[in-house]
C-alpha cells in the first residue's frame, strides 16, 4: 500500500511544528520563572562573555541575550508555527520555522563553542539533542514552506 505523498507531507508539517512548539513552550516555565537550570545556563554564558570578550551582563537581565529575550523569541516562533497550522495564514508556519532556526542556531553555537558544553548539569546531552532536533525540524519546515513564504515575500 502506497502512502499518499500529500498526506504524508501535511502530517510531517504538523508533527514537526508541534514538536518545536511543544519544546519551546515547555521551556518557558524555566526561562520565565528564573529556574536554577536557567540561572546555570545563562550564568555560564554570561561569565564566558565577560571573561573572554569583556562583555559583562550580556546574558543576564537586562542584557540583550537574557533568558526573557530568548524565551520571548521562542514563544513568538511557537505562536507563528501554530497559527500557520490552525489559520488560513499558512505563510506563518515557515516564518515561525525561520524564527525557530535563528533561536536554536544560537543555542547550538553556545553549546558547542562555550564552556556550557553539550552535557549541561549531567543531562547526558538531552538539552543539546533537543536543540539539534529542533534545528533539523525547522530546516525541513522552511524547505517545505518556501513556496508559500516566497510567494508572499518575493514578488
Amino acid at each position: 500500500m502506497s502512502i499518499n505523498k500529500e498526506k504524508f507531507s501535511l502530517g510531517l508539517k504538523w508533527v514537526l511544528s508541534l514538536f518545536i512548539s511543544f519544546v519551546f513552550v515547555q521551556s518557558l516555565f524555566f526561562k520565565f520563572s528564573n529556574a536554577p537550570e536557567t540561572q546555570h545556563i545563562f550564568g555560564t554564558l554570561n561569565d564566558w562573555a565577560a571573561t573572554t570578550f569583556g562583555f559583562e551582563n550580556l546574558f543576564i537581565a537586562p542584557g540583550i541575550f537574557n533568558q526573557y529575550v530568548v524565551g520571548s523569541a521562542e514563544l513568538l516562533a511557537a505562536i507563528l508555527l501554530l497559527l500557520g497550522l490552525f489559520t488560513r495564514f499558512k505563510v506563518l508556519n515557515p516564518l515561525g520555522a525561520f524564527v525557530a532556526l535563528g533561536v536554536i542556531s544560537g543555542a547550538i553555537f553556545f553549546h558547542l563553542f562555550t564552556p556550557l558544553g553539550i552535557e549541561v548539569q549531567g543531562d547526558g546531552g538531552a538539552l543539546f539533542g533537543m536543540a539539534v532536533g529542533i534545528w533539523i525540524s525547522a530546516v525541513i519546515l522552511m524547505i517545505k514552506g518556501k513556496g508559500s513564504l516566497c510567494s508572499k515575500c518575493c514578488r
